[in-house]
């Protein structure tokens, strides 16, 4: 659960900086990129936290198999 604090951590920092670049009037553009950004590694982290709960559960072979099942109905 250390690499999920680490992009937990991560992705408050870029919140943060999209709060600051509110606040000092950065252009529309800028600013999506970077909400794009945070979407992604939301997407990233939700992904990776589902992984793991779910390969606790099922035979190791198989964890290939759910992280392509799990990238697919996520990238919906």
């Amino acid at each position: 659960m250390n690499n999920v604090s680490q992009r937990i951590n991560r992705i408050v920092g870029q919140l943060r900086g999209i709060e600051k670049m509110v606040k000092n009037n950065r252009s529309c553009e800028e600013i999506l990129q970077q909400i794009n950004a945070i979407k992604k590694a939301i997407d990233s982290l939700s992904k990776e936290i589902l992984v793991s709960d779910i390969c606790r559960i099922i035979p190791k072979e198989k964890t290939e198999e759910v992280k392509k099942i799990v990238e697919r109905a996520i990238s919906l």
